[in-house]
């Protein structure tokens, strides 16, 4: 069984505001073809066209806070996609106040839309499962941050246990006890003898997982809410210089997020939200290292394949 798509793209990795060489918060997620928009801020959609991803593929958008750099880029973008034909239904998770601007700018604005949007309200005060289907189930889960702020969990279900085709040619199984197999039972073949399951398949890949931490400070009850991740995308808005500016604002340090994603004992660890006052970024890798070693850099264009 081939491994399916898991894939995250990185459209801005910006704190606050734009530089000229990186964009507000967004990132695209592929997962088994279904694709989630994390964040939506200013230029997503040129971000989106300049990276070659298609608009209509998205059909669940993610907004974690109603701080402008994580959502005054989805106005435009949900305007675009009625002007490209837009049929197909679109669902944003996000603040419930979230719903109330979207509507008050379509009313000034006389927008109306050509597919229909729908809003799912999140809350802050627990982990909460937001969507699911056959293949993902994406969670909520809180962040402390000056306002009301939500992470998000998207992880894969188990896959189907892999059929060994070959010894599978040499029996005479019909397609409902292969179905069996693939869900982890014995079997019986057309001339009632039992199969047992270990005899004719193997583990599939584990499930894999990926933690969006959007703006939030350092609090050690967050590792629970992410624990094994296999992914880890966490803010890292200043250096340990600043800790003083972290905490005021409620943002976190390089050196932060690696604690983070140690305690949590995360795979891979993914920085970004870099303040507009830094232009070279090496020193957040510097500082993040001797904490936790496998990290790397979210920028503008760079895809992350799990």
């Amino acid at each position: 069984m081939s491994v399916q798509t898991f894939e995250l793209l990185i459209l801005g990795s910006s704190a606050a505001t734009p530089t000229s060489s990186r964009n507000p918060t967004a990132q695209l997620l592929n997962i088994a073809e279904r694709f989630f928009l994390i964040d939506c801020g200013e230029g997503t959609q040129i971000q989106m066209r300049r990276y070659k991803t298609r608009f209509q593929s998205v059909n669940h958008i993610f907004i974690s806070h109603l701080h402008g750099d994580h959502f005054l880029g989805l106005p435009g973008f949900l305007a675009s996609m009625h002007l490209l034909g837009r049929k197909n239904e679109l669902t944003i998770y996000g603040p419930k106040e979230l719903e109330e601007v979207i509507s008050v700018i379509h009313k000034y604005s006389d927008t109306y839309l050509s597919y229909p949007l729908r809003f799912v309200a999140t809350q802050a005060e627990h982990k909460e499962l937001l969507w699911e289907d056959d293949k993902v189930e994406v969670y909520s889960f809180p962040l402390q941050h000056r306002i009301r702020t939500t992470g998000f969990l998207f992880r894969e279900k188990p896959l189907p246990r892999n059929i060994d085709k070959y010894k599978l040619e040499k029996l005479e199984v019909s397609f409902s006890e292969i179905h069996k197999l693939k869900k982890g039972m014995d079997a019986v073949d057309n001339h009632g003898n039992t199969i047992r399951n270990e005899e004719l398949t193997f583990d599939p890949p584990p499930p894999r997982s990926y933690a969006f931490c959007s703006d939030t400070r350092f609090f050690e009850g967050l590792a629970e809410s992410i624990a094994g991740v296999d992914l880890l995308y966490h803010e890292a808005t200043f250096l340990e210089d600043r800790i003083d500016r972290a905490a005021v604002t409620f943002h976190s340090t390089a050196s932060q997020a690696a604690q983070m994603a140690a305690l949590a004992n995360a795979k891979h660890l993914l920085l970004g939200h870099f303040s507009a006052r830094y232009t070279e970024l090496d020193d957040f890798l510097n500082e993040a290292r001797p904490v936790f070693q496998n990290v790397s850099l979210a920028t503008e264009g760079r895809t992350i394949t799990l």
